[in-house]
């Protein structure tokens, strides 16, 4: 009488092993090695929010834009006198659009935290907000991400499978040597 414990066991492993494979796709329908790129830079941010105004401000070199909502509608704000002082150094912003005001520094600011205060007026109302512009230098943009092909799980495959076949051998032996020999029929 034989088991079938042992088929049982390597059909489960098999399929729960091609279940966590992927596929290997055949020519033409592969999407190739390459990860999809970053479509744009993600380009340094400050916020500065009080119970009025919410003010963002996004850097591109030495121009800084701004954005105005009214915090309790996110509503934009339109017309308004905004006066920066970064690091130091005031900044009177001009409207560019209907959404948006600009700031053009004397220089791209250096690597590191920059305080910024800003001075709303929007009609009969202002405000004093205060945020940090956080500039890192960047570091490793140079080195490339691994990434794992389909060789790498083709491998790790392969051995799991080794693996998996010494050890149902081991089980059979260790059954075999386990189960009574028939010496005779009385």
């Amino acid at each position: 009488m034989t088991s079938s414990h042992p088929w049982a066991a390597l059909g489960l492993a098999a399929l729960l092993l091609g279940a966590t494979c992927p596929a290997i796709a055949g020519e033409g329908h592969d999407h190739g090695d390459a990860a999809p790129a970053a479509a744009g830079t993600a380009l340094p941010r400050f916020a500065a929010v009080s119970e009025t105004f919410e003010l963002v401000g996004v850097l591109d070199g030495k121009q800084v834009t701004l954005y105005l909502d009214r915090f309790a509608d996110n509503a934009p704000v339109r017309g308004a006198k905004i006066e920066l002082d970064i690091a130091g150094t005031k900044f009177s912003a001009q409207a560019q659009g209907d959404d948006a005001y600009e700031v053009v520094l004397k220089e791209a600011p250096k690597p590191g935290v920059l305080p910024i205060t800003a001075t709303v007026t929007a009609g009969a109302e202002a405000d004093l907000l205060a945020g940090e512009l956080d500039l890192h230098e960047t570091l490793h943009a140079d080195e490339a991400v691994h990434e794992h092909s389909w060789k790498e799980y083709a491998g790790w495959a392969v051995g799991g499978l080794a693996a998996l076949a010494v050890l149902v051998l081991g089980g059979r032996r260790l059954m075999a040597g386990r189960q009574p020999h028939a010496r005779g029929a009385a």
